[in-house]
């Protein structure tokens, strides 16, 4: 896990070198262990390490092999690079470390761009070939690891996080009208390509783009699942879907123990972190450091939720470290949260994987977690609903459930010159159900959550969280293989039990009941949902700046409305509809954009 950058030419000027270093020099808590330069001409590439597998310096990046006319930078972490290390040495590869870098860059020229469908893991490199010119560009099947590009005339730049693009300079930083209608309607989601920034783009998951020398390329999608049901599987019982799901859960949450240094769990107590434990302890892993976070409570509202992830750490006698994070160091705690964001994100849990992550830090450096299981197998209460309804309706019953507030509200909302005429969220929507698959409407929901809405929203934040403080964290829930799956099995068995039927039958035996049979939970962070006191003040604070009133985003007679009763205007989903205006505009002033 790392920090990567680059710059790319296709005029006759060189490459910046000092511009990559300073994207560079954003990403140091990405990667304190290291760092490295390469420039050739029009191309430039930097890279932040974290150390995790192959800990010498034969694994620095930027990787240069003479041999193969090839340079390397990446992040994240290839889970089989052993077996394709096997695999490419029988081929008559010769290799001078140990690390996944390198297999990158071998499986890369012997099997081209198809190089990541072998790959089992998560991933953002650029592979520059030095003989054509020609660079690479590639992001894993579900977006785990970010890659965001500013493109200008004869240039391409690309990093890790939106703000080493803005450290680099010359980015267009106004706001994309339609990026802001998205915000405003999937809770703060700005689906890739787009982000809020007009001059930021995201290369979408899933994709490989290949810039050749004089600036033309291909951009393709490698992966999407349909959705749809196998024909190899209709003589399958409910039993066999929850024994398939249980063996390639097991497998996937092995795969993710591939490191030189320990690794450990974050622990909430739900199904989706216990199960987790759960299969490490079964596979033999003694004295697991696992880690549960919990805040004051709020507004009635519990902060945390103790006491199922005692039961688990007791259950499977792990090295289990309880965080209470103090009043006191939540406020401070959120502007430091909203520093370490590449992208506006207005869930409440950002500011408590953050404050984990620091100290989960102090202890391991890779950490496996449960995210993606309620996208994955239908865990949230508003996939029911959506079970019956006939596919020419479903854009409108989606859209019931999920997004944030009807297009017409918005005229009430956004100032009157930054107002969208068209729903473009609604049509973006119903672009991705009208896609090829998918025929049902929840299985066209998940197809959309688990591709679109899982990686903008819970994948990034554990991202930009656990790695502001070096914290590399692995996601065995989207496992390709698991996710694939996911999508093949009936709807029915996974809106059964309440959501997530078949992941809760297949841990009936290994994880205690209590935990399956619980009422779901949420990573609460009462203080953020109720707003009061030192919380309030910041966010009147953040809307009614100087800056928030020049930017011109947000009516001033909704703020008023807002702030005289904070608390009471929920979005769809529940989210607090201040926080959530307020959260933009406090990202958008830390980066100082105007």
């Amino acid at each position: 896990m790392c920090g990567i950058a680059g710059e790319i030419r296709f005029d006759s000027a060189s490459a910046d070198a000092a511009a990559v270093a300073r994207m560079c020099d954003t990403m140091v808590p990405r990667g304190p262990d290291g760092n490295g330069l390469f420039s050739s001409g029009r191309i430039a590439l930097g890279h932040r390490r974290l150390k995790i597998i192959d800990l010498s310096e034969k694994a620095a990046q930027p990787m240069v092999d003479p041999e193969l006319g090839l340079t390397v930078v990446f992040n994240g972490c290839i889970y089989n690079y052993r077996e394709l290390r096997e695999e490419l040495t029988k081929a008559g590869y010769r290799f001078f470390s140990s690390s996944d870098t390198e297999v990158i860059g071998k499986a890369y020229h012997r099997w081209g761009t198809a190089c990541v469908e072998r790959f089992f893991g998560m991933f953002a490199f650029a592979v520059a070939e030095r003989d054509t010119g020609t660079v690479v560009l590639a992001r894993d099947r579900l977006g785990i690891k970010p890659l965001y590009l500013s493109e200008t005339p004869g240039r391409l730049r690309f990093a890790s996080t939106l703000p080493a693009l803005l450290a680099a300079g010359e980015v267009d930083t106004s706001i994309d009208p339609v990026a802001l209608h998205h915000y405003l309607s999937f809770h703060s989601v700005v689906p890739a390509p787009r982000t809020i920034l007009a001059g930021v783009r995201k290369l979408p998951p899933a994709t490989v783009r290949v810039l050749k020398a004089d600036g033309t390329g291909t951009e393709h999608r490698y992966w999407a699942p349909s959705h749809e049901r196998r024909a190899g599987d209709a003589d399958m019982t409910a039993q066999d879907w929850s024994d398939e799901v249980l063996s390639t859960l097991r497998r996937a949450v092995q795969r993710r123990m591939v490191a030189d240094v320990p690794v450990g769990v974050l622990l909430s107590g739900g199904i989706d972190s216990s199960v987790i434990v759960a299969l490490l302890a079964e596979s033999g892993q003694h004295g697991l450091r696992t880690f549960s976070v919990g805040f004051e409570a709020t507004g009635g509202e519990s902060g945390d939720e103790f006491q199922y992830s005692d039961i688990v750490a007791e259950h499977f006698d792990t090295d289990h470290q309880k965080i209470m994070v103090p009043s006191e160091k939540l406020l401070p705690g959120v502007d430091r949260a909203i520093a370490a964001m590449s992208e506006p994100m207005v869930s409440h849990d950002c500011v408590a994987f953050y404050l984990l992550s620091g100290e989960v830090a102090k202890s391991v450096t890779v950490v496996q977690s449960g995210q993606g299981a309620d996208e994955v197998f239908a865990g949230y209460d508003w996939y029911p609903p959506l079970a019956e309804v006939p596919r020419d309706q479903a854009v409108d019953a989606y859209s019931r459930v999920f997004v944030d507030r009807p297009h017409a509200d918005l005229a009430a909302i956004v100032e009157p010159d930054r107002l969208l005429a068209r729903d473009a969220s609604r049509q973006y929507v119903a672009d991705h159900f009208a896609a090829p698959g998918a025929t049902r409407t929840l299985d066209a929901a998940l197809r959309l959550d688990s591709s679109v809405m899982l990686v903008d929203d819970p994948v990034k934040r554990v991202d930009n969280m656990t790695m502001a403080w070096g914290l590399e964290a692995r996601v065995p829930f989207l496992d390709h293989e698991l996710v694939e799956l996911a999508a093949a099995c009936p709807p029915e068995l996974k809106l059964a039990a309440g959501g997530k039927g078949v992941l809760k039958q297949a841990c009936r035996g290994v994880v205690p009941d209590t935990i399956i049979d619980r009422p779901k939970g949420y990573f609460p962070v009462p203080a953020i949902r109720h707003l009061s006191g030192g919380f309030l003040e910041r966010v009147r604070d953040a809307v009614t700046d100087p800056a928030a009133k020049a930017r011109g985003l947000i009516r001033t007679d909704y703020l008023q409305r807002l702030l005289a009763a904070p608390n009471e205007n929920r979005t769809t989903l529940g989210s607090n509809a201040l926080w959530q205006v307020a959260l933009l505009e406090m990202w958008l002033q830390e980066r100082g954009i105007g």
